[in-house]
């Protein structure tokens, strides 16, 4: 390789920053084909999804196919007057962190479902970027993190109402306590 100033290693710089531009175009045309298979499909999809959000005090935010089973929680819930809801991110990359903030900020805690580990003891990836969305919008909402079903373990509607369950214990006492948590370790 070339050494000097029309080497490749001088453009390095220039050509990560036309991936991080490129990604934040992404976003819109996430949304613009998403549009264009609505038209077509009838089904429509955004950048996540909410799920009775409209007046949730306590909700969950996941990734994946768990998303299912925590809607069946939610809607248990809500036949007992919780207001629980549901946020299913669609998109990661680039994440959509002000619009999830303005989703989220309204609610008194959230658990932010991470299925990895990410080794830090502070919190999942999901969890990183959830919670810096809402710090960014001064939002006042208690977050914790949950790791779950790893190695195929299992998620029940029981699991998920357990969350909800200490989404209520955060919410009256206002206090987040071990932001970092793990759902169905065996002891």
């Amino acid at each position: 390789m070339a050494v000097g100033p029309y080497s490749v290693t001088n453009y390095y710089f220039e050509a990560k920053r036309a991936q991080a531009q490129a990604l934040k175009n992404a976003k819109q045309v996430t949304l613009d084909v998403a549009k264009e298979f609505a038209e077509i499909s009838g089904r429509k999809y955004g950048l996540f999804e909410e799920y009775k959000m409209d007046d949730a005090e306590l909700t969950i935010v996941i990734i994946g196919s768990a998303a299912g089973t925590s809607k069946e929680a939610v809607d248990l819930l809500r036949a007992n007057g919780v207001k629980a809801g549901l946020l299913k991110i669609r998109l990661f990359r680039p994440f959509p962190a002000s619009e999830i903030a303005e989703s989220l900020k309204k609610c008194r805690a959230v658990a932010v479902m991470d299925r990895t580990e990410s080794y830090n003891d502070n919190c999942g990836p999901l969890g990183a970027e959830i919670t810096t969305a809402l710090y960014r919008a001064k939002a006042q909402t208690l977050v914790v993190n949950y790791v779950y079903g790893l190695g195929g373990r299992d998620v029940r509607v029981d699991d998920i109402k357990a969350v909800y369950s200490e989404l209520e214990k955060i919410a009256e006492s206002g206090n987040a306590g071990e932001a970092y948590r793990y759902l169905g370790v065996r002891e």
